[in-house]
């Protein structure tokens, strides 16, 4: 009943930027924590940034003070920022909520994310 379209990712130089977008749709809800997951060929999918509906934010170790997640204008619109990527970087990329309203069972198809050395 919950879809995610996530969008933008794509094959950069290390140093390179790339902005990713995530769409829910479906049923939502007005007021969600929203997150950025990943997950790189043989290792665990892994949240990497998160945004609170009362504005708290937090990102992974790894990617601290490259990324950055923003909400967008419309409701269940989310961005994350990637400068500075790196080749470690490289995973398909997933939005999706967190916490009590986190749809594990809803996952979209993910974005690509490469970045070359």
């Amino acid at each position: 009943q919950v879809q995610f379209v996530e969008s933008g990712g794509g094959l950069v130089q290390a140093g390179g930027s790339l902005r990713l977008s995530c769409a829910a749709s479906g049923s939502t809800f007005s007021i969600s924590n929203m997150g950025w997951y990943r997950q790189a060929p043989g290792k665990q999918r892994e949240l990497v940034a998160g945004i609170s509906s009362d504005g708290t934010i937090n990102y992974a170790d790894s990617v601290k003070g490259r990324f950055t997640i923003s909400r967008g204008y419309a409701r269940n619109t989310w961005y994350l920022q990637m400068n500075s990527l790196k080749p470690e970087d490289t995973a398909v990329y997933y939005c999706n909520f967190m916490g009590l309203r986190a749809r594990f069972d809803s996952w979209g198809q993910g974005t690509q994310v490469t970045v070359s050395s």
